[in-house]
């Protein structure tokens, strides 16, 4: 009774002190206090994402923590039903979608897709080690501490994974025991190598190495358990996700404004467009490059000689790194001369060889400091091919040659990835960094690539250039219809159950790719669902809002603008953006030189306090 009438007076407390502040001001706060908590149960995510005050935490997976993680979820949306949307801002409504979003899709993983079940390669504890040893965000001494902290329950932890699994499929129990194999050397060689490198004592070093084998040994436990569950599992659960599960998952997990099947539509039709444009290109340049070779009778099969044809234009070996470097400056120039967007010169991508922990992976990704680390650097790594062979040289190259390469360090780059981080990072909002919509960040890249060569992008014509080349759009289509076909491959193998050897023809026949490339394809679509269709959607719904604002607008409508506008809601879902995008009456402030100043004043003093918490939060204070 007496813990009933303490709540009571605490209910009554919260809501008199919050009685004077604008609806605003109340859910601010709201947010500050979600995402404490956010962390206390999701240790492992807060890490990931630059909160390292607990790094030595590790959540057993039992079903305590599942009750946990649901009564968090139940109890914040009771608390988002006191806020009144009509009474935020643009801003803010989006922020109180994502949380409302995540808070649902987590009951949704509890209840009813139940992958804890049947996946075990959601099991591993890896990964969170590893960026302990690999992060210099404190002393290695202290990150040593947290991981002799955080190795107490990983006995625990695999005897949980073991209680919980029950009928495991096939592909997710292989996955599970080669990725648990593989990281037993961040227990041991990786492990050792930090040690000697620190300051700790003997008694210490040895304490650490003593609980690293204890770890080893439930590891290398589950691994086996695994493998004698995976021979005595005649049943299996299919990897399949079924119909009913995926509509579901993906509206959570993509966040679109069109549903699951309508996107799949989307998605068959732009493949046949693509083919149909493919193949007039190839009529049009099949006199300069094949003259006198006959032309196949079979569409799909004469766009693939000229795609051939054209991909032994690319870089040596030895200039692949080079060729990238000084792509960007010419992108930027390009940019600048069209008056497309606006490049922010005080936030510079850092282009860099990949580093050594990175080797392996040629080609190129985008480095980005984590929302408690926004003043942190850009990287974009390049890759090497130093030690290939010519033969395997020849075939990477030739996938990203002379016109593709280009595509590429668009997409990553700029205007695409670096670009749009840059906007999102200029949001005092934490929450769209954390639960930033994957849709709408890939959906953007994928659109700048068609925006850029729409406004005449061509490298080998320099900024001035008016129209794009067609063997750069025949490329461009050739790219495009990866992500074109990333989602009929997703939808079509989990809800209308495509074979393998139907999932290969579609991808080395429709999409034009290598049969290596197609079969790590298949394995990924055995052992994910729904993210492969985050690039057409997003790209899709872009688009189609670009258009839609095209036709509200007519002579007003204005290129920069409207990416400017659409850049400023964060990484948020495109439908929402579309929403207020669509309903807003003001026009927004344009990013440039002298304006771009004003606009970030507006937020300087609340990126201020948050950077001065999250500094603190780093620290451990």
């Amino acid at each position: 009774m007496k813990k009933g009438w303490v709540l009571i007076v605490l209910l009554v407390f919260y809501m008199t002190a919050n009685a004077q502040m604008t609806m605003d001001e109340r859910f601010n706060k709201y947010k500050e206090q979600f995402i404490q908590q956010l962390w206390t149960v999701y240790p492992g995510w807060a890490s990931s994402v630059g909160f390292h005050k607990l790094d030595s935490v590790l959540i057993v997976p039992d079903e305590r923590s599942r009750q946990k993680e649901q009564e968090f979820c139940i109890r914040n949306l009771n608390v988002l039903k006191t806020f009144k949307l009509n009474e935020l801002s643009d801003l803010n409504k989006i922020d109180l979608h994502l949380i409302e979003n995540q808070l649902n899709y987590s009951i949704f993983n509890l209840q009813e897709l139940r992958a804890f079940e049947w996946d075990p390669s959601s099991y591993n504890v890896s990964g969170g080690f590893a960026d302990i040893l690999a992060n210099d965000h404190m002393p290695l001494e202290k990150r040593l501490r947290s991981f002799y902290a955080k190795m107490e329950h990983v006995p625990e932890y695999y005897e949980a994974a073991k209680a919980n699994i029950k009928n495991p499929s096939k592909e997710h129990t292989e996955l599970a025991v080669e990725q648990n194999d593989g990281g037993l050397s961040v227990f041991k060689k990786d492990l050792d190598d930090a040690l000697a490198k620190s300051k700790l004592s003997k008694e210490e070093k040895e304490m650490i190495r003593t609980r690293a084998d204890k770890s080893v040994v439930a590891i290398e436990g589950y691994v086996r358990w695994l493998r004698a569950e995976d021979g005595r599992n005649h049943q299996a659960r299919s990897f399949r996700l079924g119909k009913d599960l995926y509509e579901k998952k993906f509206a959570y997990e993509i966040q679109s404004g069109y549903s699951a099947s309508q996107i799949y539509a989307k998605a068959v039709a732009h493949k046949e467009e693509l083919h149909a444009k493919m193949y007039e290109i190839t009529q049009q340049l099949w006199p300069k490059y094949l003259k006198g070779v006959r032309m196949p009778e079979n569409k799909l099969e004469a766009i693939k000689m000229m795609i051939d044809t054209l991909s032994v234009k690319h870089v040596r070996p030895q200039d692949f790194q080079t060729a990238i470097e000084k792509q960007i400056p010419a992108l930027v120039e390009f940019i600048k001369h069209k008056d497309l967007i606006y490049i922010d010169p005080s936030k510079p991508l850092v282009v860099r060889r990949e580093p050594a922990y990175m080797a392996g992976v040629a080609g190129a990704s985008i480095n980005a400091p984590g929302p408690y680390d926004r003043n942190g650097n850009t990287y974009y790594n390049v890759g090497s091919l130093d030690g290939w062979s010519a033969a395997k040289s020849e075939s990477y190259l030739r996938e990203y040659n002379h016109y593709i390469l280009q595509i590429l360090n668009i997409h990553e780059a700029i205007p695409g990835h670096y670009t749009q981080l840059v906007y999102a990072n200029q949001s005092p909002s934490i929450v769209k960094s954390i639960l930033g919509n994957n849709a709408m960040i890939e959906g953007w890249a994928v659109y700048t690539e068609r925006m850029m060569l729409e406004n005449g992008y061509d490298g080998d014509k320099g900024y001035n250039s008016e129209e794009a080349s067609p063997e750069m759009w025949l490329m461009y289509y050739k790219w495009n219809l990866r992500s074109t076909c990333n989602t009929i491959l997703d939808y079509d193998v989990h809800t209308r159950n495509m074979s393998k050897d139907d999932a290969l023809k579609l991808l080395m026949q429709d999409a034009f790719q290598e049969k290596t490339e197609a079969l790590g394809k298949w394995k990924r679509v055995s052992v994910t669902q729904v993210q492969l269709c985050c690039y057409f959607t997003g790209y899709t719904e872009i688009y189609d809002l670009r258009e839609e604002m095209k036709s509200k607008l007519k002579r007003k409508f204005d290129l920069k603008q409207f990416h400017t506008q659409f850049l400023s809601y964060g990484s948020a879902p495109v439908k929402y953006i579309k929403e207020m995008m669509l309903n807003s009456e003001e026009r927004p402030l344009l990013m440039n030189k002298e304006n771009e100043k004003v606009r970030l004043e507006r937020a300087k003093e609340e990126k201020a306090k948050n950077e001065s918490k999250a500094k603190g939060q780093r620290s451990g204070k």
